[in-house]
């Protein structure tokens, strides 16, 4: 199995007709032949899973993808420790990885934010 780099960015809203390409984000998992987040392969490689969340206007963050104790997955930013930074994927569980999909992020500050997944490539 290999680690995949997983890019998303910001699918049409009222503030972005078009989407952008300037906001989202960019993640490392293994993923599984139905390219759904594979959790075994992700407990040996976690340390590896890192993600990088792009906002313009705002400065980057850089964390890791992690499972909640209650089994989703989420995005845990090195603030400090606190888990009240991590952004949760939306039913991340269930969802393919391949170009064109949709998926989506609440955000730390509580919105529910839909992406376009644009490109998922081995990690070199």
């Amino acid at each position: 199995m290999t680690l995949e780099r997983i890019r998303l960015e910001l699918a049409r809203d009222p503030q972005h007709p078009e989407g952008s390409n300037r906001h989202g984000y960019e993640f490392i998992a293994p993923l599984a032949d139905d390219s759904r987040i594979d959790v075994e392969e992700w407990r040996k490689e976690r340390a590896r899973c890192r993600v990088h969340r792009f906002w313009q206007g705002e400065p980057d963050e850089v964390g890791h993808l992690v499972r909640t104790r209650g089994g989703h997955w989420a995005f845990h930013y090195d603030v400090n420790g606190d888990s009240d930074e991590d952004e949760a994927g939306y039913r991340f569980a269930d969802h393919a990885f391949k170009p064109g999909e949709y998926v989506s992020i609440r955000e730390h500050d509580g919105d529910l934010q839909t992406f376009r997944v644009v490109s998922v490539r081995p990690l070199d």
